[in-house]
């Protein structure tokens, strides 16, 4: 057990199980399905630099590492994913059993490298919150004191937006430091990134591309539009925090015999539009705290009226419950585009057995 927990610490990577399923039966037999959490920011000294870029399989885009199959007399390594064959350049040329490259060593399983013209500047990880306030005050204050924790916990560097959602999904605007100040969508309808594009005034004064598809600053934003609202941490920490001071419950007013009017999907779907439009392909991620089930616009489960219990695991199997195939349907969707963009979503929620039925389908996509 000491040797599994050593790599856990070596890497920063835990694992379900020891063993990987030898068969497609074996596979879907497992309860626990076969995945990792991974510590991406885990800091770690003893891991090398190397002053090169990574060297990339040609068809699935894998790096060269210990566990790649190497024929040093042809100057060939084998991708241990897709098994394709590929080709040392000339500076690998010198490359043999006692002359080694580090990314080549056992004991390097996790490497860094440095930025080069190839691969491009270094993006910094992205995190966008996503906070529901359809919640009573006393749940509220206790997010308040976590989130706030949260965010002096960031790197400096890293970039960092903020949604709030009840009745309608607020995106605001960290850049702007004069007084806080929002963009607004009804939390009815589904939001695309040409809305988002278009209502957020992201080509404001310029001239906005007629054809393709519109994705981050290599096709035409600018880094001024972009920081409007995803602002590096070190500099958006005071709006931040402000944000979190003066968050309170949603106003809009509920009677005794209704649920909150809570638009869970309109939120995750600016949220995935908005990362789509600003920083496709790189390292972020939506951070959702939901505080029930949602009662409003594409994504609901169950109606605003208490008369209408939340569907159980017994209505799941029947195919009673009415609301569940389409919302399913729509949560898959935006799970396709967020592994699309290489986004990652993580959901604090509770009531795993009643609030996250339709949301489980976005736990099981492939990344």
């Amino acid at each position: 057990m000491s040797e599994f927990l050593d790599l856990e610490l070596q890497d920063g990577i835990r694992m379900p199980w020891n063993v990987i399923p030898g068969t497609k039966q074996d596979a879907a037999n497992c309860v626990v399905p076969v995945s990792a959490i991974y510590t991406p920011l885990r800091p770690n000294p003893a891991i090398p630099v190397l002053p090169y870029g990574p060297l990339r399989c040609r068809m699935c885009r894998s790096i060269l590492n210990p566990f790649c199959v190497v024929d040093y007399v042809a100057k060939i390594w084998v991708c241990p994913f897709c098994f394709q064959r590929n080709h040392f350049p000339q500076h690998y040329s010198s490359i043999s059993e006692s002359n080694l490259p580090a990314e080549l060593f056992p004991q390097y399983t996790t490497v860094e490298f440095m930025s080069t013209a190839e691969t491009g500047p270094v993006v910094p990880p992205v995190f966008l919150f996503v906070v529901d306030t359809c919640m009573i005050e006393e749940e509220i204050d206790y997010l308040k004191s976590a989130l706030a924790q949260a965010i002096e916990l960031l790197p400096d560097q890293s970039l960092v937006g903020f949604i709030t959602f009840g009745t309608y999904v607020q995106v605001h605007e960290l850049g702007f430091g004069l007084l806080p100040k929002s963009y607004v969508f009804k939390g009815t309808k589904e939001v695309t990134k040409d809305q988002i594009l278009e209502q957020m005034c992201f080509f404001a004064g310029k001239t906005k591309p007629t054809t393709g598809v519109i994705a981050g600053s290599r096709d035409g934003l600018s880094a001024e539009s972009i920081s409007r609202f995803l602002l590096p941490a070190s500099e958006g920490e005071l709006v931040l925090n402000s944000i979190i001071e003066e968050l309170q419950k949603d106003p809009w007013p509920v009677s005794a015999d209704q649920r909150a009017s809570r638009c869970t999907g309109t939120a995750l779907s600016v949220a995935a539009s908005l990362l789509g439009v600003c920083v496709p392909g790189s390292g972020a991620r939506i951070m959702a705290f939901i505080g029930g089930p949602s009662t409003e616009g594409p994504g609901s489960i169950v109606s605003k009226s208490l008369s209408e219990p939340i569907r159980s695991h017994k209505d799941l199997d029947k195919g009673s419950a009415p609301l569940y195939t389409k919302a399913v349907k729509f949560y898959e969707e935006i799970s396709k585009q967020l592994v699309h963009q290489g986004h990652v979503l993580d959901l604090f929620a509770c009531a795993l057995d009643q609030n996250l039925g339709a949301l489980s389908a976005m736990c099981t996509m492939p990344v």
